[in-house]
């Protein structure tokens, strides 16, 4: 039976969307830090070439099967494989590629706040603020 439950992410987890919009599925929630109690970096990011970035890599569900990226422990033997979607795909749909709640994050949407503020034109006065 399946269940159309929406997870939410935690502190420190990946969401990913680089293609699940477009596919007609939820968004991707990768716990990082499930992940990195149990694995050292270099396990993921060295050997299964995961780049140090939100939605650096292409992944798709044609390269997990293949065991890449995900595929390589999530083959049913180590850990569960991919037939259960919602184990993985259960973010709300149109959650953008993200860290969750990460301090970057919050530090980079500040920073682009600030910025359109500064830019914004002054509509009262009909102008611009330059």
């Amino acid at each position: 039976m399946l269940y159309s439950v929406t997870a939410n992410a935690e502190y420190g987890d990946v969401v990913i969307n680089n293609y699940s919009d477009d596919a007609g599925m939820r968004p991707v929630i990768f716990p990082h830090w499930f992940h990195r109690i149990r694995f050292r970096c270099k396990v993921c990011h060295a050997d299964l070439g995961f780049k140090f970035k939100a939605g650096g890599n292409k992944i798709n569900m044609l390269k997990i099967i293949d065991g890449e990226y995900c595929g390589a422990c999530h083959n049913g033997e180590v850990a569960w494989s991919v037939e259960n979607c919602i184990l993985c795909h259960s973010a709300k749909p149109g959650t953008p590629t993200q860290v969750h709640e990460s301090t970057i994050s919050k530090l980079l949407t500040t920073a682009k706040k600030n910025k359109y503020k500064k830019n914004k034109p002054d509509v009262k006065k009909g102008g611009s603020k330059k």
